[in-house]
């Protein structure tokens, strides 16, 4: 589990075709000391997808992601040179400074607008059909393994204000319309959504 909170960008430095193509196994640079302390099997959150450690090597670490992560998330597309939100699992006692966020990927969307409000820019984003019902006003949403809080929404997108400060540490700072993310709705609308298929 993760709470949105980005504590790190990294890069990705290499990757590696593996089970006959279809998986691929990435080496990814964080910043240095981040990686202090992680176990081999830890999960570690990249741009929102949750993927487990199988490597480390100095501030490198490697993970692997399966045919139907590629397939469901942005990672089918990475390069090498592409910048990653990083956060580590969330330990019991932590600050919880964001929302839950599980790491699993419900959809991929796309930037459609980013505009300059105030101090802010209104970030502008298309969503799945699929995922609509499920993100709500003043509610919370994961971009990229962001936390966010939804200021509008309409039938296939949602807006959200993103501070310098934001912008600076995540890979806000790069994206450009036209660009996928990675979208986790809030887990306690997954569970709400599922207990209504039940009414009488």
């Amino acid at each position: 589990m993760f709470t949105g909170i980005v504590t790190g960008m990294g890069e990705v430095v290499a990757i590696t075709p593996i089970g006959e193509g279809r998986d691929m196994r990435l080496r990814i640079a964080a910043p240095a000391g981040w990686l202090e302390g992680a176990a081999l099997g830890a999960s570690i959150c990249c741009s929102g997808c949750c993927l487990t450690a199988v490597a480390y090597d100095g501030d490198q670490f490697e993970v692997e992601a399966s045919a139907e992560t590629l397939a469901k998330t942005t990672l089918g597309v990475w390069q090498v040179g592409r910048r990653v939100n990083l956060e580590r699992s969330l330990k019991l006692g932590d600050e919880m400074g964001g929302h839950i966020v599980s790491g699993h990927v419900d959809g991929v969307g796309s930037v459609l607008a980013a505009t300059p409000e105030n101090g802010s820019t209104r970030w502008t984003f298309g969503l799945p059909a699929s995922l609509a019902p499920f993100v709500a006003r003043k509610g919370s949403v994961a971009v990229d393994g962001c936390s966010l809080t939804v200021n509008e929404v309409t039938a296939d997108s949602f807006g959200v204000n993103i501070i310098p400060h934001t912008a600076e540490v995540t890979g806000f700072g790069t994206l450009r319309a036209g660009d996928a993310v990675n979208i986790e709705i809030d887990m306690f609308s997954r569970y709400v959504a599922r207990l209504m298929e039940f009414r009488a």
